[in-house]
């Protein structure tokens, strides 16, 4: 059998008849390349079955072509553990590659505690190993003043999701309190006095925006505290039964759910069945996240649509274009849409 011969960078260039810098241009979707020229090699690229070797793109140069993404490393392993699956990092990975396969990037996701104690010494290790260009800081590592400080010192870029303040940062955002806003006076003008929120855990920043915001709303609406019971739900589905199952024991239950993710919407679902409770006839609710499986439910469910695969998307962007020496860093804040379904309807009299 005989053995394949491996294609070279050089091979490419000497059939396209330009330079290696030109080919190198290429295939790092650099500047200053003319589109008929670009056509012609990434042709040759294909036809000769090209593959650029990461190593040797690494030693030519300052750039490592990853982007490091880090996620909560407990909560992820209890949603797989649990046979519950992980939708937020499903879109956050489509969204990141879909990126960077553009700009002949990669993205690696790495799961990291949150205890102060581990967080800088594991990242550490992680980074030292891969060098990246950039780092997406996903809630609730984004909200670690140490670890965002860490990385500065290290002169490595990171993106912040859930933040608008910018400066030294790219901050990728939706509008949590505008969407908490919204959701709340849509189940005000249905006629609901008494609503519940199965909120996210307090070291997430976009759970406390949306916290502040729906007790906000309650009281320009002119309603007592009373009217909204908080509950922490902290995105798991056990944990909001056990909280709803409280709430509706109340003298003055809920007569609407808004919950902070669609595993707590899940679990409104089951409780109100669990007590024959018809929804929306009984209990109106509303989640924010709406991954695929919320129009799926019975009923589906209305929900904030959360642009997350497009957040990371930009953050990524940006992030690469930081790492070509272009200007990248800044808050960029991206929109959400609320889906009316037909879980959430006016309360009985």
């Amino acid at each position: 059998m005989q053995k394949r011969v491996k294609v070279t960078i050089e091979d490419v260039a000497a059939a396209a008849g330009v330079s290696r810098q030109t080919v190198s241009r290429v295939i790092n979707n650099g500047p200053n390349v003319k589109p008929a020229v670009r056509q012609r090699i990434e042709a040759i690229v294909e036809r000769l079955g090209y593959v650029p070797n990461i190593s040797a793109r690494r030693m030519g140069g300052a750039r490592s072509y990853l982007i490091l993404s880090i996620n909560d490393r407990a909560r992820t392993f209890e949603n797989w553990q649990s046979g519950r699956g992980n939708d937020w990092v499903d879109q956050m990975l489509y969204g990141g590659m879909s990126e960077c396969e553009r700009h002949s990037y990669h993205i690696v996701l790495e799961l990291i505690d949150t205890d102060s104690d581990s967080t800088i010494p594991q990242i550490s290790r992680v980074v030292g190993s891969l060098r990246p260009d950039g780092v997406i800081l996903t809630p609730p590592h984004c909200d670690n003043p140490a670890l965002v400080g860490w990385f500065e010192r290290q002169g490595i870029a990171s993106a912040r999701l859930g933040h608008r303040e910018g400066g030294a940062h790219v901050d990728v955002f939706m509008d949590d309190a505008g969407a908490m806003r919204e959701v709340t006076a849509h189940l005000l003008a249905l006629g609901h006095r008494r609503i519940g929120f199965l909120a996210g855990p307090p070291s997430y920043g976009p759970s406390q925006q949306r916290r502040s915001a729906f007790e906000a709303a309650l009281d320009e609406a002119g309603l007592p505290p009373a009217a909204g019971q908080v509950g922490a739900g902290n995105f798991y589905f056990d944990m909001a039964v056990g909280v709803l199952e409280a709430m509706l024991d109340s003298p003055e239950p809920p007569t609407a759910i808004i919950a902070d993710n669609d595993k707590m919407a899940f679990a409104a679902l089951h409780v109100a069945a669990s007590r024959g409770l018809r929804v929306p006839d009984d209990l109106s609710v509303v989640s924010f996240e709406d991954t695929p499986a919320v129009r799926l439910s019975v009923p589906p469910l209305t929900a904030i649509r959360q642009p997350t695969a497009a957040m990371i998307g930009k953050a990524c962007a940006q992030l690469i274009a930081i790492s070509r020496g272009e200007e990248g860093l800044g808050a960029f804040e991206l929109p959400y849409e609320f889906v009316v379904r037909a879980s959430t309807a006016a309360p009985r009299a």
